[in-house]
């Protein structure tokens, strides 16, 4: 599985790690900004892409917006999974009402069915 997280202050593969994901299976691979978000999902082509909400400079909400303007139109794929992962759960909220998979607070990203485990 390919897993690609735009987060800025948390470091995602240590979360996983710990709360028991098997990493190993995974090609994990964490951006600290969005810059270039679209460009940067386009290549990589992340089957789970994890979105926060506040992250510099462009929101992974409006990112969000933007991914899923250009599915199709710009043949840009849509990940099979896409998880809002904010510390507030208005915003998850607010990414699940317009296309996520999933919202969830980061720190129990773990948590979520889907991650390979032992």
């Amino acid at each position: 599985m390919r897993v690609l997280a735009f987060e800025d202050n948390a470091n995602i593969e240590a979360l996983l790690i710990s709360g028991g994901v098997t990493i190993e299976r995974l090609e994990f691979q964490q951006n600290w900004t969005t810059d270039d978000a679209l460009e940067v999902i386009s290549e990589f082509a992340p089957d789970i892409l994890l979105l926060d909400h506040y992250i510099p400079p462009t929101r992974g909400l409006q990112v969000l917006r933007d991914l899923l303007a250009a599915v199709g139109a710009e043949g840009v794929a849509r990940p099979r999974i896409i998880v809002g992962i904010s510390t507030m759960p208005s915003a998850n909220r607010a990414m699940l009402a317009i296309g996520a998979t999933y919202g969830i607070v980061k720190h129990d990203i773990a948590s979520l069915d889907f991650w390979p485990r032992k």
